[in-house]
């Protein structure tokens, strides 16, 4: 069994190093409330996918191993077939968002496209190094490195939320008049007395206060904005039909305040479940801005010039 293992060292690398990238990529695709991807058909393109990168990156060990180091061109070629993931990704929830009656917004779009694609470039690092350490060591020395990677990838895949940055209060809904305000935000004008009594039952009303300076600029992005009112709209369902603008859920800004106003209208009157909604709701990349950081820094390289 020893000499068995010493002769198909390499084939032992490959193998593990494959089974552990297509582990990493199984355990960082999940369908959540979002229902997306969807179960079984498009949990099985990113599990093959995730195959392929596994292979991909366990196969690139052995060949540089013994010197072939045109195996690096299969890497570049597996980024650019990545990449073209990130697009399919973009492109098939651009395509179904219109349909959505509270859609995701562009930046939420974005924001999933992009895990994709770096979640299997992770299954990629999960295979090469437990090939490596199998290589360069024993098998059970790369098990041992595969598991750690496993866990060290659990890490990575919590993200920040909107609760890491403001402090969330529910609030009243309340109307002057035609005058919609939430809290002390004022949100818009309900015209129709039908549109007014639907929001005065249904509506649950949120504030978000900024921790920060940096904070104000992120949640006043229209990105976030959007995605904090999908959010909850999927998980705790919408009380409006198509072609009833009075009733789309709103977030507005308190210009005064730098505070968020969010009007959410859920088939759900649970307003526990809604207030948790609100919280968990992912920060978005293509949100998050550092105003603070940039200013600093440039103060100090004016002062130093």
């Amino acid at each position: 069994m020893h000499s068995w293992i010493s002769s198909h060292h390499e084939l032992i690398g490959v193998t593990m190093g494959t089974a552990f990238g297509l582990a990493a990529r199984m355990t960082m695709l999940r369908s959540d409330y979002r229902q997306y991807p969807a179960y079984p058909h498009g949990k099985i393109i990113h599990l093959a996918l995730g195959l392929i990168a596994g292979a991909l990156g366990s196969v690139a060990v052995p060949a540089l191993y013994n010197k072939n180091y045109t195996a690096i061109t299969f890497l570049s070629l597996a980024a650019q077939q990545f990449r073209e993931v990130r697009n399919m990704e973009r492109n098939t929830l651009t395509a179904i968002d219109h349909l959505e009656l509270v859609p995701r917004g562009a930046a939420y779009i974005e924001g999933i496209a992009v895990v994709f694609e770096g979640r299997n470039y992770l299954a990629i690092l999960t295979a090469f190094v437990t090939s490596l350490v199998v290589m360069l060591s024993t098998w059970w020395a790369g098990a041992i490195a595969g598991v750690l990677l496993l866990f060290i990838i659990h890490f990575f895949m919590k993200g920040k939320v909107i609760a890491h940055i403001a402090n969330i209060e529910r609030v009243p809904v309340k109307l002057d008049g035609p005058n919609l305000y939430v809290g002390d935000v004022y949100m818009m004008n309900v015209g129709l007395d039908e549109n007014r009594e639907i929001i005065r039952e249904q509506g649950f009303g949120f504030v978000l206060t900024p921790k920060s300076d940096d904070a104000k600029v992120t949640i006043a992005n229209l990105g976030q904005r959007q995605a904090i009112l999908h959010d909850v709209s999927t998980r705790l369902g919408v009380y409006r039909d198509d072609g009833d603008p009075a009733l789309l859920p709103i977030a507005k800004l308190g210009l005064g305040t730098g505070k968020l106003g969010v009007l959410v209208l859920p088939r759900e009157k649970d307003h526990d479940k809604a207030y948790q909604a609100v919280c968990n709701v992912p920060l978005l990349e293509a949100a998050v801005r550092k105003p603070t950081k940039a200013n600093r820094k440039s103060t100090e390289g004016n002062a130093v010039g």
